[in-house]
């Protein structure tokens, strides 16, 4: 028997497909589905089925010394002990093997980790399929020629498992015990995240130390037969255009002399022509680039990106590369796109070119090509919205390396009015090229009328703009990550996974995204006492040594062995400076959680937590002090900088995924509620009869509203009510419940009229019962399938499943995603 083994159940399912003809069955065994033809069985893992982590005895974050972990031994254990029993079981039955995991140096490492569990069973022979897109060509090509198992390649993705173990764990453990953050608030620290964190930290402090200057920019409307076009005031500076006045004077003297005459002299008139390039073919970070602009994240793009990839679409999407492969016939695969409803007449006209020549960019590797379109073309019925927009991303994308340049027509029209010189761009798209075929990138041209020196233009309003320079811009994913490509962060495979850890961390928030103060905080402790934990030519250094592994300059023992004496000589530094770290970093995750002054004894009220795990305030002189003030029951609380000048207290917002929500200042909240009276709607349901309960609408101190039981807490009846409008309670009644229906005035022109809140509220539970995986949102029958072949089949596993785990096995679907979809079961 034959065992093939791929890197996710996807890719397996494709490649049985093709090598069957379409004959493979599959069945499940441990939960693991293996398909079969003839005496062929094939078998997708999830990834990585096993990982890197210390001997049991140093669990104990108490117990061991984060110093210790540097020097401790480093096991293998299985983290899918379904899987690779599944894989051990068809070893044992096979008479050869083939390893065809993804072919980069993470692939490459998976499958050696695959062979080694081939070899605790049997020693058949194994070898290694390599291909750059899941087509019927190129897997029957590869399994025509196998090779061999890289395992230089290999060691150097063994070698970042090791050393992101020992740093991160190190590091992590040191920093939170020193802190007193422990459990689910403990301090991630990574070798790669952490100077990404401070690229991101550096431009907030550059925004937040920017000084704004006044400057101001005149502008004047030229009339050219009835229609009039825009001319900006400018002088020289030192021999340069300048069109920022900095001195108001001198913009009001201009201003003065452009609006003191009623025409100006066109005095110079250029015409150019100017050849616009085509863009260069798609590698990891320009794509990622490209599906930014569309409102994609990294994460998102590359997760869609690699399930195209499975499914035989585009080919591999992880790659340095900008230049096409000599055996990419780009004619050839312009010709699979003809007849194709939506690419074809673009295809077609892209063929009646004289010369079809794609446009290079500067990288050139040999592992994988640009990503570009397999020529095996979707129905878009059988790809979501999604899918569908990024496949279309990389086909046009694809078109437009190997369409004509653009040609652009430019004329400048420079005039005297007053003494003072106006200007005018002109810009008109003559030939369109590449942009007929690439709607992603500006082709907007600005109308300048055709004029002649000499000629007098009326001018018929003259504007002066008074303006403020801007901070730098925040990062946003698409530059983030090409900064960190600059400066040798991480690999192509791996950066966009090392910014949605900052991200669940809390480090990062929003998009583009920015520090919270816990992340200023960790990276101020780390520049003043170890910078090299930030330091990204330390990280450029390491990934540079890996590098070397896998070109056999280098082994894994070396390298491994020389970072962790450079981590040996971050902790000489950091233990001298223990207390300060842990004082520096409490303070600031204090900072972090405080809304304002107590009113009772004025110390600090805090976010706290319960042992419930409900949040409140709380003040900080507890147990002197116990002032308290509630907050929502619902969500997670973010200290805003929005500030409520009466109480002097910070505004809070509840996290809860898509019901995110401003909950305002807790003290308003509470005084609103303490204010308001219950009104009385009709008798309670529960208890009406017997002991003549009420329903009343009450606002309780933590912002909430709801319908409840006047006698509670005898009888805890209630509904929830909307937490925004005016509720205005009318004269129509339910005859069913005997209740008044009601309406809800949010400050619009279309009040919502929410009627019985009985009947609402019945309405509302049967229109989000939650009954199977699709009734979530965000899950669809493709999405449902592929959390099924991942072992999570329905609700129970859902809410028992590991997001971190899922993120890792399931394509499309992020650790966030996961969370928001267990607090959605738990609503």
């Amino acid at each position: 028997m034959r065992l093939i083994i791929t890197e996710k159940d996807n890719a397996a399912r494709r490649i049985a497909e093709i090598l069957s003809e379409g004959g493979a069955s599959a069945n499940r065994r441990n939960g693991v589905n293996v398909y079969r033809w003839g005496d062929t069985r094939v078998v997708g893992l999830s990834g990585h089925v096993v990982g890197v982590d210390f001997p049991e005895e140093y669990n104990d974050w108490r117990d061991v010394e984060p110093v210790e972990l540097i020097d401790a031994d480093v096991t293998k254990e299985p983290t899918q002990e379904n899987i690779v029993t599944t894989l051990q079981q068809l070893a044992r039955e096979a008479d050869e093997a083939t390893i065809a995991t993804d072919y980069d140096r993470e692939g490459e490492l998976i499958g050696k980790e695959a062979y080694e569990l081939i070899r605790e069973e049997t020693d058949v022979p194994v070898d290694r399929v390599r291909f750059s897109s899941i087509t019927e060509r190129e897997v029957r090509e590869a399994f025509a020629n196998p090779d061999d198992i890289d395992f230089d390649l290999a060691a150097a993705g063994e070698a970042r498992q090791i050393i992101d173990l020992v740093w991160g764990a190190a590091l992590t453990r040191f920093l939170s015990l020193s802190a007193r953050q422990l459990g689910d608030d403990f301090i991630s620290v990574g070798r790669v995240q952490s100077p990404t964190l401070k690229l991101i930290v550096d431009r907030e402090r550059e925004i937040q130390a920017f000084d704004p200057e006044d400057y101001w920019e005149i502008f004047a409307d030229l009339q050219k037969n009835g229609s009039a076009f825009e001319a900006q005031y400018f002088y020289d500076d030192d021999g340069k255009e300048a069109e920022r006045v900095w001195v108001e004077d001198d913009a009001d003297d201009a201003y003065a002399d452009l609006t003191s005459v009623d025409a100006a002299t066109v005095t110079s008139v250029r015409r150019r022509t100017r050849t616009d390039s085509p863009p260069t073919p798609f590698n990891t970070t320009a794509f990622i680039s490209a599906a930014s602009s569309l409102g994609y994240s990294a994460q998102q793009a590359m997760s869609i990106a690699e399930e195209l990839y499975t499914t035989g679409y585009i080919t591999y999407p992880r790659t340095d590369n900008t230049v096409y492969p000599d055996d990419l016939e780009e004619d050839a695969l312009l010709d699979e796109f003809v007849g194709a409803g939506h690419f074809g007449e673009d295809a077609e006209a892209l063929l009646e070119q004289e010369d079809i020549t794609a446009t290079e960019g500067d990288e050139e590797t040999t592992d994988h090509p640009p990503i570009h379109p397999t020529g095996e073309i979707p129905p878009k019925v059988d790809l979501s919205d999604d899918e569908w927009e990024i496949y279309e991303l990389v086909v046009r994308r694809f078109f437009a390396t190997v369409a004509e340049a653009a040609t652009w027509e430019h004329l400048r029209v420079v005039a005297e009015a007053g003494g003072r010189s106006l200007k005018a761009n002109g810009k008109r798209l003559v030939e369109p090229g590449y942009h007929e075929v690439y709607p992603y990138s500006s082709a907007s041209e600005n109308h300048v009328p055709d004029v002649e020196e000499g000629e007098e233009l009326a001018i018929s309003e003259v504007r002066m703009e008074e303006k403020q320079t801007q901070p730098p811009r925040r990062y946003g994913q698409s530059r983030l990550i090409q900064t960190m490509e600059d400066k040798g962060l991480g690999t192509k495979s791996t950066r966009h996974n090392s910014i949605e850890k900052l991200y669940d961390r809390g480090y990062i928030e929003g998009d583009p995204p920015r520090p919270t103060t816990l992340a200023m905080a960790v990276v101020e402790a780390a520049e003043e006492f170890a910078d090299h934990v930030v330091s990204d030519e330390m990280t450029a250094q390491l990934e540079a040594d890996m590098t070397a592994i896998a070109n056999g300059e280098e082994t894994l023992d070396t390298v491994a062995d020389e970072s962790r004496e450079m981590l040996k000589r971050v902790f000489e530094e950091l233990r001298e400076s223990r207390e300060e770290i842990g004082e520096h970093l409490q303070e600031s995750l204090k900072a972090d959680k405080t809304l304002g002054p107590c009113p009772k004894c004025g110390e600090d009220m805090l976010v706290r937590r319960s042992r419930q795990g409900s949040y409140f305030v709380g003040c900080d002189g507890f147990p002197e002090c116990r002032n308290t003030l509630p907050l929502p029951s619902s969500g997670e609380p973010q200290v805003l900088e929005d500030h409520c000048e009466e109480h002097d207290m910070h505004h809070v917002k509840m996290l809860a995924g898509r019901d995110t929500f401003v909950h305002g200042c807790p003290r308003c909240e509470a005084e609103k509620a303490d204010e308001s009276e219950d009104e009385v709607i009709g008798p309670c349901p529960d208890c009406g009869d017997e002991h003549d309960g009420e329903l009343a609408i009450k606002h309780l101190r933590s912002g909430s509203r709801l319908v409840g039981c006047t006698r509670y807490p005898e009888c805890d009846y209630s509904l929830p009510l909307p937490r925004n409008g005016d509720i205005s309670v009318t004269d129509a009644f339910c005859e069913e419940h005997d209740l008044p229906e009601l309406v809800i005035d949010a400050d619009s022109d279309d009040p919502w009229e929410l009627g019985c809140p009985i009947c609402n509220y019945e309405e509302y539970q049967a229109r989000t019962a939650v009954e199977d995986l699709e009734d979530l949102n965000g899950i669809g029958s493709a999405t449902a399938e592929k959390l099924g072949d991942a072992g999570v089949d329905s609700l129970a596993a859902l809410r028992e499943a590991d997001p971190d785990t899922i993120a890792t096995e399931v394509q499309g679907v992020s650790a966030t995603q996961v969370r928001e979809w267990q607090d959605e079961l738990e609503a």
